[in-house]
């Protein structure tokens, strides 16, 4: 029989109900929450169980401590956890052991032990019956808790759980049936190779010998002469015998003291009091004399050298390769900068822009749309923010099409901000990389940025006080079009529709038709600016860039396009495309990765696409990272439900937002508090936003960002959203389950948002009406404090 996991995010459960629901799964896996810890608020856990008893579970929540259930089968099996985001402290009976992100513990659950993350954690579990190990280690009982070190048995046993855990959405029974064997031998071989182990070939008498043996050796391990004499006189039994006790234990004297010592060296490299202590000094103070015999030591131990894991272990940041997507970091990360004081200008010598004076008081910042101030197909932590602002200032944004090489002559031309992101020449372009792909263009042969990720992106913005689990509300006060600068085209703004390769259509054509694309251009009459009528449309022609690179089909947006190639013709004659002006793309920086594709959407808003969000509409966005790092762009003048073809009406629009901050805690309405996806308040409606992944990032491995076009699916989004809108009602309205469950289906609409973005997107319009007086004014943004 096949069986999917069981899921637990606690994202759709009702606030109330968490942190008991979070005890409960943990306590059906053999765990228990540290008293002290506040666990329940967010996280997920996913399990599933082998018919012969073996379970692996997936964890993904904030700082955790975690220890053993009270109540434990007889015998206590053994847990495994391989820890793939944060790093922490393992403690038993007086002991601490250091460990960082893929490294791997071995735990009793029938011993008493604490584990605890320092940081948003990531891990893979996996419990093994004690039975199952027995066929395997025979008497032997292993001391623990332990973490594995670099054997190839260790290493392999890494591996096998990281890719479990990157499949897990997809794993059944059979898949862990398939390799529960292998894996097993590969742990028990791991344990036989570095534990320590009570009984086995010693006699009683000899296993306390060796011991005292081991107490000597740890008490004296920073000697570096250290001699198996030493150790023999100081415990009182002779050198042969004590030579004997290590061979029973299959091992050597000089081959225990060496992994002795780099296990407290690895210790030292972890613990962040040991920063300010220089990798050589760690070396020579447990016992190393030679620095090189140090290095190549550490690197054959642990598979990595004492620099890189140091580097690794930061707090800024973890490990880009384990980021699970392609390329390099940002050139050049933020190191970040003090914020201005409250309505100060930045740096003026900077070169960022400056508040706007504006006198008509409608924008206390004006942030215009040029090479400097926009971020091309990515959004990052690491960006370096081009504005600073308090909360309650309202921004006037600029933000340029991704599409303006469409029609160059139209979209670009004359203008100087326009001009500067899409100039593109044999020698350089000056926004290089054009999506969060590699910068090594011979890799997939089309440019920098590869074209994972094409929207233009105004920001980021810092809003002065943000930090992670606040809520930034961003409400739509106005959006324009942006006038065409070409003097040709002078009250005219335009915008293009690119029937594309990645739309919903593409492989679907009517009989007798192929596959291809095509390009809508739209004019909008500036004196009529609330409609768009279609002006021309041509095929998409392979195109050379001025890189020499073909392009065959649409690869990524902001390709220019050479129109002498091209053949026009008339399009949608007679229709008028009523406004719908919105940014498709409103988000925040995420915290699970540094460079990150802006086409999938999540819980950080981004490429949501969702026309609701127009002027008068409030924008509701989890803050990942210190001061949130707003960024804008993807402005839309029309789109419907679906975005069936791959694009909106895609246009270059200035916009004028507010920009707020609700502090967490317990102040914070009932609407937002520990919101976990972008939730969208119009005067009519209240619309919440779901996708297949609400975290993408986080659910769906190292290969994240490439996976989520696959695996996504409506059936996944609707159900994302049901379970969003159910909790809404729960704790905005005090609904019970049932209820809430009648109200969404007699008075909700689900509709799907996009199919268009990789992460599809199911949403909920709920009428604030249904509610009566209840939270029917401005709920959010006029009651809660910035």
């Amino acid at each position: 029989m096949t069986s999917d996991p069981d899921h637990l995010d606690l994202s759709t459960l009702p606030e109330a109900a968490r942190a008991d629901v979070w005890r409960q799964r943990l306590a059906a896996f053999g765990l228990a929450a540290a008293e002290d810890a506040g666990a329940g608020l967010s996280g997920a856990l996913s399990v599933l169980q082998s018919v012969s008893g073996l379970r692996i579970g997936r964890i993904v929540a904030p700082a955790q401590d975690l220890r053993p259930a009270r109540v434990q089968p007889r015998p206590a099996p053994l847990l495994f956890v391989l820890t793939l985001r944060s790093r922490g402290v393992l403690s038993a009976q007086g002991h601490l052991q250091y460990f960082a992100q893929n490294d791997l513990a071995v735990l009793d659950q029938g011993n008493d032990w604490q584990l605890r993350w320092s940081g948003d954690a990531k891990a893979i579990l996996l419990e093994l019956p004690r039975s199952a190990v027995a066929t395997r280690l025979g008497r032997q009982k292993p001391r623990l808790p332990l973490v594995l070190g670099g054997s190839v048995a260790a290493d392999m046993a890494r591996s096998m759980l990281g890719v479990l855990g990157a499949q897990f959405d997809a794993l059944t029974q059979e898949d862990l049936a398939a390799s529960e064997g292998a894996l097993l031998d590969l742990l028990c071989s791991a344990l036989i190779g570095e534990a320590d182990f009570d009984g086995g070939a010693m006699t009683p008498v000899q296993v306390a010998h060796f011991r005292r043996v081991a107490a000597a050796i740890d008490t004296r391990l920073q000697r570096p002469e250290l001699t198996l004499a030493d150790i023999a006189g100081q415990v009182g039994l002779s050198a042969r015998y004590v030579q004997r006790l290590f061979e029973l234990h299959g091992d050597s004297f000089s081959r225990y003291v060496r992994q002795k010592r780099l296990e407290r060296s690895r210790a030292d490299l972890l613990n962040l009091s040991q920063n300010g202590v220089s990798i050589a000094q760690i070396a020579h103070r447990w016992g190393f004399a030679s620095a090189s015999h140090f290095s190549r030591s550490f690197r054959e131990a642990f598979g990595i050298s004492a620099s890189a894991l140091r580097e690794d272990n930061l707090e800024a940041r973890l490990p880009y390769a384990f980021r699970g997507h392609p390329g390099g970091a940002v050139k050049h990360p933020a190191k970040g900068q003090p914020p201005p004081p409250h309505g100060e200008p930045c740096d003026p010598a900077s070169d960022l822009p400056e508040p706007a004076p504006n006198p008509d008081n409608m924008a206390d910042f004006l942030l215009p749309a040029r090479a400097d101030t926009v971020h091309w197909g990515y959004i990052s932590r690491a960006i370096p923010p081009v504005l600073y602002v308090p909360s309650g200032a309202v921004v006037r944004v600029e933000t340029l099409t991704q599409h303006g090489g469409d029609d160059y002559a139209r979209f670009v031309e004359g203008d100087p901000g326009a001009q500067s992101v899409f100039h593109w020449t044999r020698e350089a372009k000056p926004v290089d990389r054009r999506g969060a792909g590699p910068m090594d263009a011979s890799i997939f042969g089309r440019g920098a940025g590869e074209g994972f990720g094409v929207h233009i992106c105004t920001g980021p913005i810092h809003v002065n006080g943000a930090e992670p689990g606040d809520v930034l509300e961003v409400e739509i006060l106005e959006i324009a079009p942006r006038p065409s600068a070409n003097p040709l085209y002078r009250g005219k703004a335009f915008g293009s529709n690119a029937s594309a390769w990645w739309g919903y259509q593409y492989n679907d054509p009517l009989k007798g038709t192929k596959r291809h694309e095509t390009i809508t251009i739209f004019e909008v009459d500036l004196e009529r600016p609330d409609e768009a009528r279609a002006l021309y449309q041509y095929v998409w022609t392979p195109q050379t860039d001025p890189f020499g690179v073909l392009h065959e089909t649409m690869d990524y947006p902001g390709i220019p396009v050479d129109h002498r190639l091209i053949e026009r013709r008339p399009s949608l004659d007679n229709v008028t495309i009523p406004a719908r002006p919105h940014f498709g793309f409103i988000g925040v920086a995420p915290r699970e990765a540094e460079i990150v594709d802006s086409i999938p959407p999540g819980y950080f808003g981004g490429n949501v696409d969702n026309w609701r969000a127009g002027p008068g509409s409030r924008v509701y966005l989890p803050v990942a990272v210190e001061g949130a790092l707003l960024s804008i762009g993807d402005g839309h003048f029309s789109q419907g439900d679906g975005e069936i073809n791959g694009t909106g009406l895609e246009m270059s629009l200035t916009g004028t937002v507010r920009l707020r901050l609700h502090k967490a805690g317990a102040q914070t309405v009932p609407q937002i508090r520990g919101l976990s996806t972008p939730l969208i308040e119009t005067p009519e409606e209240w619309v919440i936003q779901s996708f297949s992944f609400e975290n993408h990032l986080r659910d769906l491995g190292r290969s994240a960002q490439t996976d989520v076009y696959t695996r996504a699916s409506l059936d996944r989004a609707l159900r994302n959203a049901f379970r969003q809108a159910r909790r809404f009602l729960i704790d905005t309205y005090g609904l019970t389950e049932d209820d809430a469950h009648a109200l969404l289906s007699v008075a909700a609409d689900f509709s799907v948002t996009q199919v268009a973005d990789g992460n599809f997107g199911v949403h909920v319009s709920i009428r604030r009406s249904l509610f009566g007086d209840k939270h029917s004014g401005n709920a959010v943004g006029g009651s809660s404090g910035s």
